[in-house]
């Protein structure tokens, strides 16, 4: 065969590799035969040791309705409740993350009701809940969206930032499962005080932050990543709008951090876009259909069916919705 056939031939297989990749990155909305009821900043996180998503709590109309029910999702089988011998008060905006090392997932804060925040601490093992009491906890708080997450390279879940009473929090505190306690962190530089977004990008091993907001008038669009000591601001060639309230989560399929909608104080609006982190920058993805615009909007991937999960959120112009879109 000819040098020049070969090169041919090697370049038509990539193009089909990609071409495959591509069509990969679609959202899909899935018939199911059950739904959690409408919410918005529910807590959502992968337990890899029942092979099934767990869903926490939320609200509705500004939190004057919130829940305290726990929710499994599997693939393909869908939503189904549970009925945990004990579980936490309702509330909405709590942290939430799957340590693997514990095989626990832990929740933290939120808010019961409008104007209250919570400090406490909860272990999800599978079945039930069970009240932690570490000798010391972060500041009561809440979060709008996914604000804590599992650092595999140091293996402890960390939390950053959060509003509470009067206050918008710039803190890092870490939470060691084996311990079972909060430890406060006082790295060298940080993201300004804010209710932001964050996962493990586990590509390149950080903790990555994206945006947020103080509670004023100012929408953050900047990108941070954690390293287990410090966080250090990254400046990447393209880069989302400013919002708040967004969806952030590492894809493993596509070895890349997927963010999608939010809130834009410019114009008021819920957001729709789909954007992915490669580690360097940010890239806009085009899909086929995109879900309506929204904001508060719990997701988290999911290894059986290789993919996100985007569950609730809220419209601009109402209502708080319960549909489930998948990512693949």
């Amino acid at each position: 065969m000819k040098i020049s056939t070969i090169w041919t031939t090697l370049l038509l297989v990539c193009c089909l590799a990609c071409s495959l990749e591509a069509q990969k990155l679609e959202w899909v909305k899935p018939s199911l035969p059950s739904l959690p009821p409408a919410r918005s900043d529910s807590s959502m996180a992968y337990d890899a040791d029942t092979l099934s998503m767990v869903l926490f709590g939320g609200g509705i109309n500004n939190d004057a309705m919130v829940f305290g029910d726990t929710w499994l999702f599997t693939w393909p089988t869908g939503w189904s409740q549970l009925s945990p011998a004990t579980s936490p008060p309702p509330r909405s905006g709590a942290g939430f993350a799957y340590d693997p090392i514990t095989k626990t997932a832990v929740l933290f804060g939120g808010n019961p009701t409008n104007g209250v925040y919570l400090n406490d601490t909860w272990t999800w093992d599978g079945t039930t809940w069970t009240q932690q009491f570490p000798p010391l906890s972060p500041p009561a708080r809440s979060f709008n969206s996914e604000q804590m997450a599992f650092d595999v390279a140091t293996g402890t879940v960390v939390l950053f930032g959060g509003a509470g009473p009067g206050s918008v929090f710039g803190d890092t505190w870490v939470w060691h499962g084996e311990a079972k306690i909060w430890t406060q962190e006082f790295p060298a530089t940080s993201p300004s005080p804010r209710i932001t977004t964050l996962t493990y990008d586990r590509a390149t091993d950080e903790i990555i932050i994206f945006g947020g907001e103080n509670e004023g008038p100012n929408f953050f669009d900047d990108t941070w990543t954690w390293n287990g000591v410090t966080w250090t601001q990254r400046f990447p060639a393209t880069s989302p709008p400013a919002r708040t309230n967004s969806s952030l989560a590492y894809d493993a399929y596509i070895g890349e951090v997927v963010l999608f909608g939010g809130y834009n104080y410019i114009g008021g609006q819920a957001l729709n876009d789909t954007w992915t982190w490669n580690g360097t920058t940010w890239s806009q993805v085009q899909t086929p259909f995109t879900p309506r615009g929204r904001y508060g909007a719990a997701m988290e991937y999911d290894p059986s069916l290789e993919g996100l999960v985007l569950f609730g959120g809220y419209f601009t112009d109402g209502p708080w919705i319960n549909q489930t879109w998948l990512f693949f």
